[in-house]
């Protein structure tokens, strides 16, 4: 899957996979890159636009979504 680079100090990129909801994330410190399931594309753009990409992932990804580490 193609990421793209985005401005967060917990997350380094950041892709989507739209016709299998499937959002892909590298982070930044452990270099991991995990995948989470079932992810609608306007949550992708809600996630995108959030002044906190971290704080997003926390209280509104994290624990909610089936998810595999793929790195």
């Amino acid at each position: 899957m193609q990421r793209q680079a985005v401005t967060s100090s917990a997350l380094h990129s950041a892709g989507y996979d739209a016709p299998n909801k499937i959002l892909e994330l590298e982070f930044s410190e452990s270099g991991s890159v995990w995948q989470y399931f079932g992810f609608s594309r306007s949550s992708f753009k809600k996630f995108m636009s959030a002044e906190s990409l971290g704080n997003f992932f926390t209280t509104r990804i994290k624990g909610k979504y089936p998810e595999l580490q793929i790195k």
